[in-house]
């Protein structure tokens, strides 16, 4: 990454929060004052909206942005299929959903020169991308960065950095996001991704790798906080929009498009990237987890994992998320005559349940960062073996839990496997096995 570009990219602003109305110019006097489409747009540029949801949806729910570009959207040849890769959508009907436990080692390994959208591996997914409903679990392992561009119209992409940091050059500006932070692209964005420890010379980068939660219904917002009051959980403040920064780039380059499941190709005689101003609220963010203001109990009994709630995807039902996306971050565990770990449990919703650094505190070993699980609805789960004998003769004094960071998408779905997910490598075929030795402790008192 050039000198330059590091610059924009840090310099990032706390914006008015998630969600808000936002704007920037890369050139003073790109942004028109006091219309949207004015019959000649400052500097030369084209007026273009660009809509993530339906022109009559509730105004506190409606996306748009209003784009001040060199070239229009619409100059650009013909779109045909290309490869999908390790890349499936919903809905996923090529396996069965499977109720069994289930969990994966990190990735293997990736080829030399392979990008991050060679690098997506689907495990599964639920819903119906072509209805707008559900949701996807991709993974990714790249060692290049992309020279091309990419776009989904099939949903938003929210990225999790696991290992190594990556450069979002979107038309928006660009953002930096590394472990520990989390990227949200929204549905129809285009952008590239560049590894923030590339080579200058174009050789072999350090692989980078990660998660991907694809969202195909309702875009992700914050969560209403009900009793817990006006604050607390994630901050609408601490989410971070790009300052704009165009390219005005003459040349071939391909533009993929994820469009109903399947990738299709063009090439432009330009970068699409070429954005000198916008407002707007259809808008792409980092969020720093450690930023993450975690309530808990301060007196007995382990708080249900929806209140680390960061983001959520709400659906027709409300309270039953299309998807979730909850972080177990670094937090003090001060409950008095309680069984700290997550407890036993069954659910109607679905967990698959990633990890960005460390350990995980209902995991005595097998859960590794790279690596994830998957607990299907109803799926009995909980501490294994080892880790319920230890919390269970644990000193009850206070404890400061930072040495993991962990993350699940919850959805209200089960999620039905990708046929390179079910038949990995990679796949534990012992994972069952955490449970054994559970004993029996039961003495009736008479």
């Amino acid at each position: 990454m050039n000198g330059d570009a590091r610059k924009i990219a840090e310099g990032l602003t706390y914006l008015s929060g998630f969600g808000n109305e936002h704007s920037s110019e890369a050139l003073p006097g790109a942004l028109p004052e006091g219309h949207n489409s004015p019959q000649r747009a400052p500097l030369g540029l084209y007026a273009e909206q660009l809509s993530g949801s339906a022109f009559t949806e509730p105004r506190a729910h409606n996306r748009r942005s209003w784009l001040y570009r060199i070239r229009p959207s619409a100059a650009h040849p013909t779109f045909t299929r290309t490869y999908n890769g390790a890349i499936r959508s919903a809905p996923f009907t090529e396996t069965v959903p499977d109720p069994n436990r289930l969990r994966w080692n990190p990735l293997p390994e990736p080829p030399a020169g392979t990008d991050f959208l060679q690098g997506l591996w689907t495990l599964g997914g639920n819903g119906d991308a072509t209805q707008r409903t559900g949701m996807a679990v991709h993974l990714y392992h790249a060692n290049a960065s992309m020279d091309r561009v990419f776009s989904n119209a099939d949903g938003e992409l929210l990225i999790v950095p696991e290992r190594g940091g990556l450069l979002l050059h979107t038309e928006f500006g660009m953002l930096r996001v590394e472990p520990a932070e989390v990227a949200l692209v929204p549905r129809g964005v285009r952008f590239r991704v560049e590894l923030l420890d590339a080579t200058p010379d174009g050789g072999q980068s350090p692989a980078v790798r990660g998660y991907v939660c694809e969202n195909y219904g309702a875009p992700f917002r914050l969560p209403d906080l009900g009793p817990i009051g006006a604050n607390g959980l994630a901050n609408a403040r601490d989410f971070r929009a790009p300052v704009a920064a165009y390219e005005d780039v003459e040349g071939l380059v391909e533009v993929v498009n994820k469009f109903c499941g399947n990738l299709w190709t063009a090439t432009y005689d330009h970068s699409p990237l070429d954005v000198v101003a916008w407002h707007g609220n259809h808008v792409p963010y980092v969020y720093d987890l450690r930023r993450f203001n975690v309530i808990g109990t301060i007196s007995y009994d382990h708080p249900d994992p929806s209140i680390f709630t960061v983001l959520t995807s709400p659906s027709d039902t409300p309270g039953l998320a299309g998807v979730d996306f909850v972080v177990f971050a670094p937090r003090w565990l001060v409950g008095e005559d309680t069984f700290r770990p997550p407890y036993f449990h069954r659910n109607v919703m679905s967990e698959y349940m990633g990890l960005v650094e460390g350990a995980y505190d209902a995991k005595a070993e097998g859960f590794v960062p790279g690596g994830g699980s998957l607990h299907n609805m109803m799926s009995a789960h909980g501490p294994d073996r080892e880790t319920f004998d230890r919390a269970s003769a644990a000193e009850l004094a206070p404890q400061k839990i930072d040495d993991g960071l962990a993350f699940m998408f919850e959805t209200r779905w089960p999620l039905t496997l990708t046929p390179h997910a079910a038949h990995a490598e990679h796949l534990q075929r012992g994972y069952d096995g955490v449970w054994q030795g559970l004993q029996r402790h039961f003495r009736p008192l008479h």
